[in-house]
């Protein structure tokens, strides 16, 4: 992501859309069998294998610990937030750069043990752990130079924490705070995948004799998580979302945009992938994380979006569409998702809308 570089993103006009009804209730239900209670999410984070595989993530934990120790300046004797602290890994990265003092708050049961490793590591008159949610806790100061966070979920927006993020900016942000990170970019691509997509998809036709193909629409409807061959991306990227944390509002989290991807090969497509950028650019030194298929990979990995029907491409073919995110509306911390996809070259015209639900 290149701070000095325009990004235009448009607001999709095509019919059926709109924000307001793209996702009606007959279609947001197509998987209520897969409705979580929203409370599992704090729940889940007072286990240590997340913790665990967050920290292996070296791409991801060592991009916040350069981000913060190669700009001491601008800790050095600053009071910093840190949302969501987990093991309080950030918030000791914080320490470390010279932060006269930080609150780590974090509502899931690991904060117990995040208060014992401070303690562990001398460091308890220089962090203050606050078990509790943002939303809910009082900081004893009113207001902080930095929030640090790592909210991001799959494809950016999965979870919904960084409702939580923008609440504490809000709150407790100083006019000239800085947030870490500050910006972050959605893309798309398509991809070849045709041994994959007949394991999770085709699968269901053939099931030890048994034809339980009915099952193929809710499959289809559900993206996969995983680490995609850049060798199979087909077609450049095209960003569809765009975050500026410092004035970003969490109305702005929902959004309905277009997209347009060309083509590089003769090939064919079978799904839609996506990933994301953040970036800490208000600062000295820059730092890029990056979870592209192009690049190391990362626990967020990609996301997958397989279409029903493959598509016959030839190099330089269009195919463009729109891309709805919403949150769910019986669990938030859930995406519903729906991406129209339209092509006409020397096969034919095809056109596609399918609607997803990442949960």
């Amino acid at each position: 992501m290149n701070n000095n570089k325009t990004i235009k993103i448009k607001k999709s006009t095509e019919k059926g859309f709109d924000l307001e009804t793209c996702f009606l209730k007959s279609d947001s239900d197509h998987q209520d069998g897969y409705i979580k209670d929203a409370d599992y999410y704090f729940d889940s984070y007072s286990h240590f294998s997340i913790h665990e595989e967050m920290l292996k993530d070296k791409i991801r934990t060592k991009a916040y610990q350069n981000a913060i120790l190669k700009n001491k300046q601008l800790f050095q004797n600053k009071i910093v937030l840190d949302v969501g602290a987990g093991t309080g890994i950030l918030s000791i990265f914080a320490a470390q750069a010279g932060a006269k003092h930080v609150y780590a708050v974090e509502n899931a049961n690991i904060a117990i043990h995040a208060r014992k490793i401070i303690s562990d590591n001398g460091l308890s008159e220089q962090i203050t752990i606050v078990k509790g949610k943002i939303e809910e806790i009082e900081l004893p100061v009113e207001k902080v130079d930095i929030i640090i966070s790592e909210w991001m979920g799959y494809f950016l927006l999965y979870e919904s924490m960084l409702d939580c993020v923008l609440y504490a900016r809000d709150k407790y942000l100083a006019a000239d705070g800085h947030m870490f990170p500050d910006k972050a970019i959605l893309y798309l691509a398509t991809i070849e995948d045709d041994e994959y997509r007949k394991s999770k998809i085709d699968f269901w036709d053939n099931v030890y004799g048994v034809n339980m193909s009915c099952i193929k629409q809710w499959a289809l409807r559900e993206p996969l998580v995983d680490c995609c061959n850049p060798e199979q991306i087909n077609s450049n990227s095209c960003p569809i979302f765009e975050i500026d944390l410092k004035t970003v509002k969490v109305d702005d989290l929902d959004f309905s945009h277009q997209y347009i991807l060309k083509v590089q090969k003769d090939d064919y497509v079978h799904a839609l992938v996506g990933w994301f950028d953040v970036q800490f650019s208000s600062c000295h030194v820059p730092v890029r994380l990056t979870t592209s298929p192009y690049a190391e990979s990362t626990h967020w990995k990609q996301t997958v979006f397989y279409i029903e029907e493959p598509l016959a491409v030839k190099s330089n073919d269009v195919i463009s569409g729109s891309i709805a995110v919403k949150k769910n509306t019986q669990n938030p911390r859930h995406l519903d998702i729906k991406i129209s996809y339209h092509l006409e070259n020397l096969y034919g015209k095809n056109e596609q809308v399918i609607l997803y639900r990442l949960s």
